[in-house]
C-alpha cells in the first residue's frame, strides 16, 4: 500500500488511495498512526480522485470517524496539486459538504492553501450539545467538570468545537487535564474538540488544541477557525485574525454572514510503501 505523509504546521496525516484501504478501517488506521509501531500520525485521511473532482474521508488515531480536517484539507490539495492531478483551485468533497480551495505550490513539497470551512452553526442539535431546543450561539456555558466549573464556548463547523477562553495561555498539564475531560464530557453526544483560546489582541489569538480521537496537536485547522468564530462572536476580535498554534499561524476570516475562510501552509514529507499487516 502506498501511502504520502503530510502535515499542516504539525498536524500530521497519512493519504492514502481509497481503493488501498481495508476493511477494517479502525484497527488499521490505529496501527498506522502508531507513532512506534506504525508511520505515525494524527489521522488517516482516504481520498479519491476522477477527473477535477476530489473526495476525503478521515479517521482519527485512535481509529474514530471525523467529520472533517482543515489542516487534512490543505494537505491533501497541496497532494493533488504538487501531483499534477487537478488545478490549483478546485472542490474537495468532504463528508460535511463540499470545500473550494485555492493551492500556491512554494517548493520543496510546501504549499500555501486557502480553503473554504463553510458556515458556522451554532444551534444544540447542529453542533450537537445536551441542550434542548436551544437556536445558540451558546456563549460561556458553564459545565462541572475536573473537579472544577469550566465556561465553555460551543461552535461548529462540521465538527463539534469547545472553546475555553484563558489568560494566560493554557500550560501542557491543563490541556491534558481539562482537554481529555470536555472531549468526553456527557454534555457533547459526540465528544469534542477543544480549544483552550488566549486574546492577544483584536487582531490575534494564541490557541492549543485538545482533538477529539487524538488528543493534544500542535495545530488544529477547524480548530483554529472555531476558536476565531467563538471569539467574533462573543465581540472580542475583528473578522480577521491570526491565530497562533503551537506549530505556526493561521489565517482565519469570517466575513458578516458569509463564508470561514482559512489560509495556511501544509508540506508533503515523504511517500512511503506499508508492507506489514495492519493487525
Amino acid at each position: 500500500m502506498r501511502f504520502a505523509k503530510a502535515h499542516g504546521l504539525g498536524n500530521d496525516f497519512l493519504l492514502v488511495d481509497a481503493v488501498a484501504a481495508p476493511r477494517d478501517l479502525e484497527r488499521w488506521a490505529r496501527r498506522l498512526c502508531d507513532r512506534h509501531l506504525g508511520v505515525g500520525a494524527d489521522g488517516v485521511l482516504l481520498y479519491e480522485v476522477e477527473g477535477e473532482a476530489v473526495s476525503m474521508r478521515l479517521i482519527n488515531a485512535d481509529g474514530s470517524p471525523a467529520e472533517i480536517s482543515g489542516n487534512g484539507l490543505r494537505c491533501l490539495a497541496a497532494l493533488v496539486v504538487e501531483r499534477g492531478l487537478v488545478p490549483r483551485h478546485h472542490v474537495v468533497t468532504t463528508v460535511v459538504g463540499p470545500r473550494e480551495v485555492e493551492v500556491e505550490p512554494l517548493g520543496g513539497g510546501r504549499c500555501r492553501v486557502t480553503n473554504d470551512l463553510g458556515v458556522p452553526r451554532f444551534s444544540a442539535e447542529s453542533i450537537p450539545v445536551a441542550i434542548h431546543g436551544h437556536p445558540g450561539p451558546i456563549l460561556d456555558h458553564p459545565l462541572a467538570v475536573a473537579s472544577g466549573t469550566v465556561e465553555v464556548t460551543v461552535t461548529s463547523l462540521g465538527n463539534p468545537h469547545c472553546a475555553v477562553f484563558v489568560d494566560p495561555p493554557a500550560d501542557d498539564e491543563t490541556v491534558a487535564r481539562l482537554g481529555a475531560a470536555l472531549e468526553s464530557h456527557p454534555f457533547f453526544p459526540q465528544r469534542t474538540n477543544v480549544e483552550f483560546v488566549t486574546v492577544v489582541s483584536r487582531r490575534e489569538l494564541r490557541v492549543r488544541f485538545w482533538e477529539r480521537g487524538v488528543g493534544y496537536t500542535r495545530a488544529s485547522g477547524t480548530g483554529a477557525a472555531s476558536a476565531a468564530v467563538a471569539a467574533m462572536v462573543k465581540g472580542l476580535v475583528e473578522r480577521r485574525v491570526s491565530v497562533i498554534c503551537d506549530g505556526g499561524t493561521l489565517a482565519v476570516e469570517w466575513p458578516e454572514g458569509g463564508r470561514v475562510l482559512q489560509t495556511g501552509e501544509a508540506e508533503i514529507l515523504f511517500e512511503g510503501e506499508w508492507t506489514a499487516t495492519s493487525s
